[in-house]
């Protein structure tokens, strides 16, 4: 047996159940090894397309996946969808083959291009000692929540590998779980007692069922508001004190509320920029406390008062066991007929400005919540649009929004809903994309009909990339490079086996409610023009943070 098909044989059994990439000379040995020993694999048409399905698999199954990808143009290819699993800890492993002979025309310095997003890198550099090293690899993903660069030497993968190896390789072990100090949880617990208007921010790091219910139990006993930051939207979903997402795409009244707190507690949240509004959302006064099981993390993003490392689900438990009788805090009476009546952004008042020929935004959104299936799964791309899929669209839970913005790239969406909907196929999986970030990625529409995945991808089609328009067009300066002629994107979605409808009113969307009523047996895009006059709401919030 080579080396090739030791490695890849023994990740499989090592628990690397699922494989996404585009296959060359270079990764074609490991990557048939794995599907020889029971991975799923899944070609894209492109690796950026792959690495993102892979970053968003990871993210909604909360298991680790591979990218299989040849060496050089392989890799930089997937370098965008990398990066942004990397910036946002997204446990992936990425086999790379790797030529070392720098007169190669492949050779390119991998781990300089790895190191340079954040991603940490690993090496196969003999037969004997080639299947340990691809497991510690793998080991590093899980347990450090990195996101791991293995390079894989094509004069590496030819040797005989030992016998006998693949067969002792045991499943990854799961993260340990961070106890924190029980000093920390007094001092969190003596914050929320002396708390009157507490509220509770949960971030990446609280995505599970068990720090969902931990959190909210706690939020409960102190009177706490409850929001998440993007990328955990949906976690409280049906909690009367939740007030969805904190941050740029908060509602007004849940920006008021947020900036009334007296105590904010961070769950597993970095309380960056997006999520504290460049910190505006926390009042003079205001105390701030921050629960992560990295201690890098805490106060890595702004100041706070109290940083406590550990588990988010073993911290909050710990602070329920402190005892004490439920007190009211912020939830008052007034507060929850308030939540109740006007926190999500559909319940705020709004000027239509749809016309015969394009639909607001606003009303396409909120057309699409009330036909969409309840159980379904979000990926949204980036783009001047993003804010009214990301919050006019509700989510059953933190497993229905997949949110792929730490590296703010447009062109994503569509991978990233590809990557959804196989780790979630029980819901339906919806793709909202800019008519910018469509055409980037229109190449993995051929992948969402080749797997027969019954998705619904929405274009906001507004002829132009919308941010630069809305950002730089009001001190006018010329537009030209930013704006497109119309395309037909429906024309083009029928080309890759799609049903498609273009949607210039609310009436137009029958035909996508006749989809949803059918077998669904082929994918439906919606190519929806939409209004194009003015700059969504959160943009210059974005744009402070370039």
């Amino acid at each position: 047996m080579k080396v090739a098909e030791a490695v890849g044989r023994a990740l499989s059994a090592a628990g690397v159940g699922q494989v996404f990439g585009v296959v060359g000379s270079g990764n074609f040995h490991l990557t048939n090894a794995m599907v020889a020993a029971g991975s799923r694999f899944v070609a894209a048409r492109h690796e950026g397309g792959a690495a993102t399905m892979a970053d968003a698999y990871a993210r909604m199954s909360g298991s680790v996946a591979a990218l299989s990808v040849h060496q050089g143009p392989g890799l930089t290819n997937a370098m965008t969808g990398i990066a942004e699993a990397a910036k946002s800890r997204t446990p992936l492993l990425v086999l790379a083959a790797e030529v070392t002979e720098p007169r190669s025309n492949f050779h390119v310095d991998q781990d300089a291009l790895a190191r340079s997003v954040g991603a940490v890198t690993a090496r196969v550099t003999s037969a004997q000692d080639a299947v340990a090293q691809a497991c510690a690899a793998l080991r590093r993903a899980v347990h450090e929540r990195r996101t791991v660069l293995l390079n894989l030497p094509l004069d590496v993968q030819v040797l005989d590998a030992p016998d006998g190896g693949p067969a002792l390789v045991e499943p990854a072990p799961q993260l340990v779980a961070v106890e924190p100090e029980s000093a920390d949880v007094e001092a969190l617990v003596q914050a929320l007692e002396q708390s009157r208007r507490p509220v509770f921010v949960a971030g990446r790091g609280a995505r599970s069922p068990g720090c969902r219910d931990a959190v909210a139990a706690l939020a409960e006993r102190h009177g706490a508001l409850l929001a998440t930051s993007a990328v955990a939207r949906g976690l409280f979903h049906g909690n009367p004190w939740s007030l969805d997402v904190s941050g740029g795409f908060a509602s007004p009244l849940a920006a008021e509320l947020i900036q009334g707190a007296d105590l904010i507690v961070g769950w597993g949240c970095s309380l960056n920029m997006w999520t504290m509004r460049h910190g505006r959302l926390i009042g003079p006064d205001t105390t701030v406390v921050q629960v992560d099981d990295d201690t890098s993390a805490l106060g890595a993003h702004r100041e706070v008062h109290l940083g406590v490392t550990g588990d988010t689900e073993l911290t909050a438990r710990h602070a329920l066991e402190a005892g004490g009788g439920n007190r009211q805090g912020y939830r008052t009476a007034d507060i929850g007929a308030a939540i109740a009546a006007r926190v999500h952004w559909r319940d705020v008042p709004y000027e239509d400005t749809s016309s015969r020929e394009r639909i607001d935004p606003r009303t396409l959104s909120i057309a699409l919540d009330d036909i969409l299936p309840v159980e379904r799964v979000i990926g949204v791309d980036s783009g001047n649009f993003m804010g009214y899929p990301s919050t006019y669209l509700s989510v059953p839970d933190e497993n229905g929004f997949c949110f792929t913005q730490a590296f703010q790239s447009i062109g994503l969406g569509l991978a990233t809903a590809i990557g959804a909907a196989l780790a979630r196929p029980d819901r339906l999986a919806v793709a909202a994309l800019g008519d910018g970030g469509a055409m980037m990625g229109a190449a993995e529409l051929d992948t969402v009909r080749r797997l027969g995945l019954p998705m619904v991808v929405v274009v906001y089609n507004d002829d132009a990339y919308g941010a630069e328009v809305h950002h730089f067009g009001p001190d006018g300066h010329p537009l030209d490079t930013v704006r497109f002629p119309p395309t037909d994107i429906a024309a083009v979605a029928r080309g890759y086996g799609f049903e498609a409808v273009t949607v210039r009113t609310r009436t137009d969307l029958k035909a996508a409610e006749d989809w949803l009523a059918g077998p669904r047996s082929t994918p439906l895009l919606i190519d929806a023009k939409v209004v194009a006059d003015r700059g969504a709401w959160w943009l210059e919030e974005a744009f402070r943070g370039h």
